[in-house]
């Protein structure tokens, strides 16, 4: 590891990095705005000047900028020296010369990366006098707003979303002090990722449209660390919320998943929370069949006395719900009557996934190891719109390979631009086999469209062609053995090879195909990444626990016997043919739902129990990786809602399926849960448990800087009150706690004096890009054994369909194709209608 000296005094950092990298490492203050860790450099902004020196005997040295000089052992620099600092902020004075200094209105106000650097390098008193340029604005659509007249320059945005993203309606126009950064014309920017630039951009060009409809200052934001719920990659969030109010999703830097970015459907998915058609209080159905406010204490009696008296009862669990709730349900109903919630074919699908990545040989590869595979094949998955996060770091993929040829030349992965040069448009390996043309085509090696059953051909045919003693693929037309010849040599000359499938097409063949060509490219020392997508936020976690299917619990309900339902965080209607749901509803006595969405299921339901949102609750939710995450309550929320696992433990306590005494608190909950379940041990290792203190004080929830607590209230009284307690974190709903450093799984922002900002986090790293300090949250649950063919699996034969048939199969959207995140109204802007394609010929 090189030793630097930064004005005089020595320190380690890992090689390879360049000087501003370096200094943010080893704890300096150091400005600058072009360089962003995810992104590299590019020596646009001429920020991060510090004087070099050749030697100790130099006294004289040279002004060089950090993020375009290397860091070598026993590189001596200044960021004090006084030339050095009249540089910065000379160079700072300049970029504000056009800024029009709106802090008080703009909403990155208080949490933005100029002010930041502004005061960091000395600027603080405006001397420009005369008239600024001035732009015009574009409506970007529903989600993100802009103000070009803060721009300073930096490139950033189409850095990202061009270079890093590959997005192509965005760009840089005019040059000098014109430069305009946006679209051709006015129009919703067509990205998936364009959420970030509302992080990317250092200044207020870009802000989230959708928070700004309920603004809020960063400092009057209660919030608590969290993960996304809109599908099964388990990306860290940061939620706020002011006046019971969910106002924004930020991301949450998570060194092995989603590092610094977030997909749009994760970033402004979130007011499905806000949603006026929620269920906020108990409803049931009155003697008139009309469904409205019942009393809680009446409703659990009612529950309670049904339950106790023996009829037939099953839950119907949920791949949405918590890993807790879906516990809790199951302790309630009993093991042996508790269904998961997914239909039939989806479970079988889930459960076989979580089979073939337990029995390896491949590695399960986190999403940070799959944006460092230097080849790629792609089976039957539409990642874009099912897996957002793992598209993205597919597209760094490609970049692998031709990294070498830049490393030959001598030029520093870091070094952005001359990287960009030097490659030019030059791709390693990714091959993409679907149904459809798909977002990550622009970047494809080859691609490859076909029916499930041809597309699973083609992946045993490679797991042939890598291995033969594998099955052979009978019949397979020359053009496509030709393909999976040419995929295999380019998988089999990779070092880091990953094969990415899942479970979307509804092919048990596909996934079959997919570990096939995995296991085929374990030979040693090499180890192949095997990633499977998840259908939902914990449809793993689901699968873990174990149950029989929607279909299954459908049938025995539909068989007679049973008296009672209990529905968990479920619309039936949803996943289920409509003829099979009406006729639980006709031969059950009653269905109860516990949801926090009046969907179909719940309207017809007798009794619903209003639910927290992952906003409103604390639970445990499981990744596609296999990944348990705690998800962390953000607020306490107003009248009769609580978590699912607290409605269903009053459920059993009151009708004496449960002692009273049961789960006071969540941690006593996983305890019960990891005994019954030892495939979960993990989940207890994920979050300091609830009596976590540091000095015997709680983390707060708010900001040091937090105002109004009083003022909320003052309509009600000017007493403040006691404050809300959580007896399931060690984090309190107040600004008053501990305010240092803490386990990464608990911090509720990330802040340090003088970072204000996103880019604070480079304050809580091991290093730049690397780890959070303490590693990463969540506790892997999936561990992959020596591996082995499954069992039964052969390459299918041909489709024997007749030529007049036509085969249907599902297509997603990222906006529109999940459940929560299409109830916020900017996404539901960004959703297609309902529509059936064909193909040419049909």
């Amino acid at each position: 590891m090189p030793t630097l000296y930064v004005d005089g005094r020595p320190g380690e950092v890992r090689a390879g990095l360049n000087l501003l990298e370096a200094c943010l490492s080893l704890g300096y203050d150091l400005p600058y705005f072009c360089w962003h860790p995810a992104l590299g450099s590019v020596g646009a902004c001429r920020q991060c000047a510090v004087k070099l020196f050749r030697d100790e005997a130099d006294t004289q040295g040279r002004i060089v900028m950090a993020c375009m000089t290397p860091a070598t052992e026993g590189t001596r620099v200044s960021i004090v020296d006084p030339e050095a600092r009249s540089f910065r902020r000379s160079v700072i004075e300049w970029l504000m010369a056009n800024h029009p200094h709106d802090c008080p209105v703009c909403d990155e106000g208080g949490e933005c990366h100029l002010q930041d650097m502004t005061l960091m390098s000395g600027h603080l008193y405006r001397e420009y006098r005369f008239d600024k340029r001035t732009h015009r604005n574009q409506d970007l659509g529903p989600c993100i707003n802009h103000e070009m007249n803060r721009c300073i320059q930096c490139y950033r945005c189409v850095r990202f979303y061009r270079d890093y993203a590959g997005g192509g309606d965005l760009e840089a126009f005019a040059s000098h002090d014109h430069v305009y950064f946006g679209r051709h014309q006015d129009g919703t920017l067509e990205s998936e990722f364009s959420g970030n630039l509302v992080e990317v951009c250092p200044t207020g060009v870009f802000t989230d449209k959708t928070a700004k409809e309920h603004y809020t200052r960063r400092w009057d934001l209660q919030e608590a660390p969290s993960v996304c719920v809109h599908c099964g990659v388990g990306c860290s969030i940061t939620p706020g919320e002011r006046y019971g109010t969910l106002r924004r999703i930020r991301n949450r830097y998570h060194g092995a998943v989603n590092g610094y970015f977030l997909c749009d459907r994760g970033r402004f998915g979130y007011e499905f929370v806000n949603d006026a058609a929620r269920v906020q209080q108990v409803l049931g159905h009155s003697e008139s069949g009309e469904q409205g406010p019942a009393g809680r204490d009446e409703v659990l009696g009612r529950l309670g006395r049904a339950l106790a008296s023996g009829a037939g009862v099953i839950g119907i669990g949920s791949p949405r719900a918590t890993l807790e709730a879906n516990f809790a349900l199951r302790e309630l109903v009993g093991a042996a009557s508790f269904y998961q919630g997914a239909a039939g074919a989806e479970q079988r699908l889930t459960a076989l996934a979580v089979r073939l990545l337990q029995q390896g040989p491949a590695s399960v590869p986190t999403l940070r190891e799959v944006r460092e595979a230097d080849a790629a094949l792609v089976l039957g998955e539409d990642v874009t719109n099912t897996a957002p996060l793992v598209a993205l770091a597919l597209r760094q993929t490609v970049r692998r390979q031709p990294m070498a040829l830049a490393a030959r030349l001598g030029i520093p992965e870091w070094n952005d631009y001359a990287v960009r040069g030097a490659v030019q448009q030059a791709r390693g390996p990714l091959f993409v086999a679907a149904v459809d043309a798909t977002r990550l085509d622009d970047v494809a090696t080859r691609t490859y469209r076909a029916t499930p059953v041809e597309i699973a051909r083609l992946g045993f045919a490679v797991a042939h062609a890598l291995d033969p003693r594998r099955p052979s693929v009978p019949d397979l037309p020359p053009d496509v053995a030709d393909l999976a010849a040419g995929i295999a040599t380019a998988l089999a000359s990779a070092a880091r090879p990953v094969v990415v499938s899942g479970p979307s097409l509804g092919s048990e063949a596909v996934l079959a195909a997919a570990a096939a060509v995995a296991a085929a490219l374990c030979t040693e020392p090499r180890r192949a990444g095997l990633c499977l997508t998840a259908p939902e936020c914990n449809s793993v976690g689901a699968a873990l626990i174990g149950g029989g299917s929607l279909d299954e619990a459908l049938a025995r309900a539909a068989a007679g016997g049973i008296d009672t339902v209990i529905v968990l965080e479920n619309d039936l209607y949803r996943r289920a043919d409509r003829a099979a749901v009406d006729a639980l509803f006709a031969a059950v006595r009653s269905v109860v739902v516990v949801d926090h969405l009046l969907h179909e299921t719940a309207r017809r339901a007798e009794v619903v129990l209003p639910a927290g949102t992952f906003a409103e609750g604390d639970g445990t939710l499981v990744s596609g990786e296999g990944r348990a995450q705690r998800l962390v309550q953000v607020f306490m929320p107003e009248g009769g809602i609580q978590e699912s696992w607290r409605w269903l433990r009053d459920v059993g306590v009151a009708a004496g399926r449960l002692p009273p005494e049961s789960w006071p608190e969540l941690d006593r909950l996983i305890e019960a849960m990891v005994v019954a379940l030892p495939g979960l041990a993990g989940v207890a290792q994920t979050t300091p448990e609830a009596s976590y203190r540091v000095a015997g004080l709680r983390i707060p929830r708010q900001s040091h800087r937090y105002s109004g607590r009083t003022a909320m209230r003052a309509h009600l009284g000017v007493r403040e009150g006691g404050l809300p307690q959580d007896p399931d974190s060690s984090l309190a709903f107040s600004m008053e706690g501990y305010h240092g450093p803490l386990p990464a799984a608990l911090a509720p922002q990330h802040w340090v004096p003088g970072w204000n900002s996103v880019q604070a986090v480079t304050r809580f790293q091991e290093e730049i890009n690397g780890p959070l300090r303490g590693g990463d949250p969540g506790a892997r649950l999936l561990s992959p054994g020596p591996g082995g063919p499954p069992d039964g699996v052969v390459p299918p034969a041909p489709s024997d369909r007749d030529p007049g048939e036509w085969l249907a199969v599902p297509l997603y959207h990222i906006f529109g194709s999940e459940e929560l995140s299409v109830r916020t109204p900017a996404l539901a802007q960004r959703s297609s209608r309902p529509y059936v394609a064909l193909s040419p010929a049909d």
